[in-house]
């Protein structure tokens, strides 16, 4: 039976437990068995699917990898953290944004890209997710951090842009590695449009398969699942539809790059290969450790241990399982140039004459 996340009570910080339990329920079991009507019902349920994987999978990226919650270029001797503001940094000088300007962060996380994009580019960002658990975090980091005059967080679908903002809101939009878990990227892309003043940027960090992944590969298929079961994403799609979806729906393409297919001697996902002799600074040695084989182990029974304990909500420890299945799927398919977490397009709305 084709699962639906059943609202059951939620915790206090907006987590809730049944949708955590339901995730995993959203994939067959047994990969080989994945049917088109299971990729349906994720579409169908891409909000169940995705709070789902974030009530359950939040509180482990902050543990891992920060508050960013994204890939990144490196170069030699740059730091993990250091590398991830680069990469937001690039992002906010490709769409030449401009103090003042009013900027929407589509699928925010918990904030961290919109707070180094607000002070590297002094504008103001409102950053809208549909998980309440990531936007109380959000907005508790940005308190903290002094921002909350310039950052502003809302509870939405990022397929409702229009009917949550008005048309012609914003002067910028940008999306880091969040779209990828929209139903459909004409239908996001489109929104995204809706809300946009005329002439106004869109630039986008996309997950894509790139055009060397053939689903008619059985190997080639299992890697893209595992991708989608250990990160909440309904269905992978292949780079040249979110080309043709920006195209399609009106955006004129500025800058286009797939920033994983430059030749860096550092990988974008040199992280998840648990190497520690790979780390770039004595801090790093830890992050990477937490991907290496005794990294897991301790996670893996930790994260058992308190959630038997109740200090994390019951299907915490199954979607962090999935996690693992996520890094050797995402490093499997980086190595062979299946997959790009950093297809980067800068476009712009026509402006009207």
């Amino acid at each position: 039976m084709s699962p639906s996340a059943t609202e059951s009570t939620a915790h206090a910080d907006g987590r809730v437990g049944r949708r955590i339990e339901n995730y995993t329920a959203f994939w067959q079991k047994d990969m080989s068995k994945e049917a088109a009507q299971d990729t349906d019902n994720r579409l169908e349920n891409y909000t169940d699917v995705i709070n789902g994987y974030y009530d359950g999978a939040t509180g482990l990226y902050e543990y891992g990898w920060g508050t960013s919650f994204h890939f990144s270029r490196y170069y030699k001797g740059e730091s993990f953290y250091q590398a991830l503001a680069r990469h937001e940094h690039y992002l906010a000088f490709k769409m030449n944004l401009k103090p003042g300007m009013r900027v929407l962060d589509v699928g925010c996380g918990i904030g961290g890209p919109a707070r180094e994009i607000a002070q590297f580019a002094d504008v103001r960002i409102v950053g809208l997710n549909n998980n309440d658990y990531q936007v109380g975090r959000a907005r508790a980091l940005t308190k903290k951090a002094g921002l909350e005059d310039q950052i502003t967080y809302t509870i939405g679908d990022f397929m409702k842009l229009e009917e949550k903002f008005g048309p012609n809101s914003f002067d910028a939009v940008y999306a880091i590695e969040a779209t990828v878990h929209a139903p459909s990227w004409e239908g996001v892309y489109g929104e995204i449009m809706k809300v946009l003043k005329p002439g106004g940027v869109f630039g986008v960090y996309e997950w894509c398969m790139t055009d060397k992944w053939d689903p008619s590969i059985p190997a080639h298929k299992e890697v893209a699942h595992g991708i989608e079961i250990g990160n909440g994403i309904p269905e992978m799609r292949h780079l040249a539809k979110a080309r043709q979806a920006i195209v399609n729906v009106g955006f004129e393409i500025e800058h286009e790059e797939d920033l994983a297919d430059r030749p860096d001697p550092i990988p974008w996902y040199y992280p998840l290969e648990g190497d520690i002799s790979k780390a770039q600074t004595l801090w790093d040695m830890f992050t990477v450790w937490r991907m290496s084989s005794s990294g897991k182990f301790v996670t893996h029974h930790g994260l058992w241990f308190i959630e038997k304990l109740g200090v994390v909500p019951k299907g915490t420890w199954e979607v962090g399982e999935t996690l693992k299945i996520a890094a050797d799927a995402l490093v499997s398919s980086g190595r062979d140039k299946l997959f790009t977490p950093m297809y980067l397009v800068v476009s712009r709305k026509p402006a009207q004459n």
